[in-house]
């Protein structure tokens, strides 16, 4: 089926198209990002299990999702991993590296914003988000739960670009904040691409999941420079695999005025 893309019209790439009725939402000072009084474990692998089942369904049979080279995931369960993706699907970026990583578990950096979301948000924390705060205090905190996660060997899940931008068949520039991570904790790294295939009688394109690495960061270079070459590392192989793409279900054109000559 043959059929002109939806045109959406941004400023910059930190452009948000999915804002939450909460997007002010602020973290309470209080906050846990580690919960392991009896009660929140049993929460959170009910949690766990009932979202993997509901990824197993929704990623496979609506999202139609493939993954490509997911066996060099396996060792992820012995040694941990930071995993960076492109952010093209609100929902089904929460569940497809869930699905991909199994049976490992995953934990994700996220907005605080999707814990003001009704219902879904007080479960979020449960299911593994890791919400980034605005403090030091909390920054603290949150690199503290990365630590003990990994101890556990699990797989930290990053989207770089930060803002949910569906179906963009491109990489958006993103910074090397977060490979601070990996670099300090000595953890392998791996690209995860989402990208889209046409389907022979229906509009909306299917999903191609690609996965490379690992990466590792150059221990003869300073931390920063370090991060900022598994940052460049990380967005060349992203860039590379974006190709795969053979159509377009939204197209993302820049508005004229922000233009530059």
């Amino acid at each position: 089926m043959k059929s002109n893309p939806k045109i959406r019209y941004y400023r910059s790439y930190t452009d948000d198209f999915s804002q939450t009725k909460k997007q002010d939402y602020t973290l309470p000072e209080d906050y846990e990002w580690v919960r392991e009084d009896p009660l929140s474990r049993f929460l959170a692998t009910l949690s766990y299990a009932a979202a993997w089942l509901f990824s197993a369904v929704y990623c496979r049979l609506f999202l139609h999702v493939r993954f490509q080279n997911r066996h060099i995931l396996k060792d992820t369960k012995k040694t941990g991993a930071f995993i960076y993706g492109n952010h093209t699907q609100p929902i089904g970026d929460v569940f497809n590296p869930a699905l991909a990583c199994h049976p490992n578990r995953i934990y994700t950096l996220a907005s605080p914003a999707n814990l003001g979301i009704p219902v879904l948000g007080r479960i979020l924390p449960y299911l593994g988000a890791l919400p980034i705060p605005d403090s030091y205090s909390g920054m603290r905190k949150l690199t503290k739960a990365i630590e003990y996660r990994l101890t556990q060997k699990r797989c930290i899940v990053v989207y770089p670009e930060a803002h949910v931008w569906e179906y963009y068949t491109g990489i958006r520039p993103f910074p090397n904040t977060s490979f601070k991570y990996p670099v300090k904790y000595k953890t392998p790294v791996f690209a995860m691409t989402t990208t889209y295939r046409k389907r022979r009688f229906f509009r909306r394109p299917a999903i191609n999941i690609y996965f490379d690495g690992p990466f590792y960061s150059d221990e003869s270079l300073s931390p920063t420079q370090q991060a900022t070459e598994l940052r460049d590392s990380i967005f060349e192989c992203m860039k590379k695999r974006s190709q795969q793409s053979d159509c377009e279900y939204i197209r993302y054109e820049q508005m004229p005025d922000t233009l530059t000559s």
